[in-house]
């Protein structure tokens, strides 16, 4: 009988030993590289560019001869640009959405209608703050692009070129010394 008992304890003290070692760090998995953007994105602008109300589908261009962002209406007439140097921060946004199929089948007063009311599809916008130092117009606007990794794409690409640097999940410009003493808010 004791040296079942023995055996036991040895068991569990030896358990009890191999729990307690140091956890080696593992690579992070989560950061992959992003593969570099189109020069032309097919994108939907939601707004927020002063004297561009509607929203307008086109294309969202990285326009480096000028060194802007550039997007154009499927109809010619419209064009909206943003200077890169403008460009104080960007970031990924998702949003759930229900779709309007889903919204008109789940007014329908029957009992088999209750899973539209459940029926959401993500939607992926670029989102932009920008400060134009000509027009002195500040402002936020966002594109909504058609999924995860050109969305991923294309903020790895604006950001490089217009020198931003990542803090947490957003990408900021950081603001120059002269410009602080100039402007104490």
């Amino acid at each position: 009988m004791k040296t079942v008992i023995t055996l036991l304890l040895l068991g569990v003290f030896l358990t009890g030993a191999f729990a307690q070692r140091p956890r080696t760090l593992e690579k992070e998995s989560g950061k992959t590289e992003v593969a570099p953007a189109p020069k032309t994105v097919k994108a939907k602008y939601e707004g927020g560019v002063f004297g561009y109300m509607k929203t307008m589908e086109g294309t969202l261009t990285f326009d480096d001869e000028n060194n802007r962002l550039l997007f154009k209406d499927k109809k010619p007439p419209k064009e909206i640009h943003i200077p890169y140097e403008a460009i104080t921060s960007a970031f990924a946004d998702t949003q759930k959405r229900r779709p309007a199929a889903a919204t008109v089948a789940s007014q329908i007063p029957t009992i088999f209608t209750m899973p539209a009311q459940f029926i959401k599809t993500k939607v992926r916008y670029l989102t932009l703050q920008y400060n134009d130092p000509d027009s002195r117009i500040s402002g936020v606007t966002s594109f909504k692009l058609e999924n995860k990794e050109m969305l991923n794409s294309v903020l790895a690409t604006l950001a490089s070129k217009t020198g931003m640097t990542l803090r947490g999940d957003i990408y900021v410009r950081k603001q120059d010394e002269d410009s602080r003493k100039a402007d104490p808010k």
